[in-house]
């Protein structure tokens, strides 16, 4: 297993090193751990131990992350390696974000194996998911560089709790982000996260402004927790106002997982109604996930309302737009990252192993 020491780190003064990759600020003292689990203290170093191992390869569609507006109907590798920066009650990937067993961990993979990988599989893109990269980013930074070398895309599916220095070297490496913003309010944050709102919309403003990242969001609605029309209403303001209306906001339904098992799942009507709420608030492209709906999955031109995209979960059933991604009827651009044609990967998950 490889190591390999990050530089986002400061001394303190009783001799402890901090760890500044995410706003947790973990002080370590010689062997300890961070919360993530895979950052620890060698001597006067912090490092990542693991570097070039993963949880598995699967190729998947790119909708899956999701993502709506970037290369739709194309097919990305996705892998993840272990462990997690907040502490997310209700995680379903709990599994790997939450294991403690990094020798679990698939066989080696380097970031030129990866980046060969998706070019033989015919991935146009590779995504850093299942746990979040912002605790792996050096492996993330190093394939991402692999990648584009071969013409390959970048995706980041992250909760975006990182810190300014980490961030502006992350994302310098990434084409498109799914960032979960969890809920809208400080104390959803700290007690079913263990992190900050606002250092997570921090990040979302950084991307939005700062950057020419393809930038998507998805909520996941917890019935009881995050599904109250006011704050519902307050998050797609937010979102209007602070990232722009045409930034795609993706409800997803909840099931019952890890530490919420007496909570339900997500009703869909829940999901249809936190939909016409950041619909009325002035959202351009808003979706709903984990639920059969035609109508929550289509993308409507947000010039014309127009029908361009039509979805049956995963797979497009239909695209209209032109070679320059352009609605049919009123030919205003589709905003997002658009080939000359769809992709046709469909529905399907794929394993993949990188040599």
């Amino acid at each position: 297993m490889a190591r390999v020491t990050t530089r986002y780190v400061t001394t303190r003064a009783d001799g402890r090193l901090q760890c500044d990759v995410c706003p947790r600020e973990c002080s370590l003292d010689h062997g300890q751990r961070g919360l993530c689990f895979v950052r620890m203290r060698e001597g006067d170093d912090i490092v990542l131990d693991t570097y070039g191992r993963s949880s598995g390869f699967c190729l998947d569609p790119i909708e899956k992350k999701p993502l709506h507006h970037f290369l739709p109907g194309s097919s990305v590798l996705s892998f993840g390696t272990a462990g997690c920066n907040l502490t997310c009650k209700f995680c379903q990937n709990w599994d790997i974000s939450k294991s403690r067993d990094v020798d679990t961990l698939a066989a080696d993979a380097s970031p030129e194996g990866i980046a060969l990988a998706a070019r033989s599989s015919g991935a146009r893109s590779v995504a850093f998911t299942y746990n979040d990269p912002v605790i792996f980013l050096e492996y993330a930074m190093d394939t991402a560089d692999a990648c584009h070398a071969h013409d390959i895309k970048t995706v980041a599916v992250t909760a975006g709790y990182i810190k300014p220095d980490a961030r502006r070297d992350f994302f310098s490496k990434i084409d498109a982000a799914n960032v979960d913003l969890k809920a809208f309010t400080e104390g959803f944050y700290r007690s079913l996260c263990g992190a900050s709102l606002e250092a997570v919309k921090d990040t979302l403003v950084y991307l939005a402004r700062d950057t020419k990242v393809w930038l998507e969001l998805t909520t996941l609605i917890i019935p009881g927790h995050n599904d109250d029309e006011r704050e519902l209403r307050a998050l797609a303001s937010w979102v209007r106002e602070a990232l722009g209306r045409h930034v795609p906001l993706h409800f997803s339904a909840f099931h019952p997982d890890y530490k919420l098992l007496d909570v339900e799942r997500t009703p869909p009507e829940t999901l249809r109604k936190a939909r016409q709420i950041a619909r009325d608030e002035g959202l351009a492209h808003v979706y709903v996930g984990n639920v059969h709906d035609l109508e929550g999955d289509t993308t409507f031109c947000s010039s014309c309302g127009s029908a361009v995209i039509e979805r049956d979960w995963f797979e497009l059933l239909a695209y209209r737009a032109d070679d320059r991604g352009r609605c049919p009827a009123c030919s205003h651009p589709i905003e997002g990252v658009f080939d000359r044609t769809a992709g046709s990967f469909g529905r399907r998950r794929l394993r993949v192993q990188p040599t």
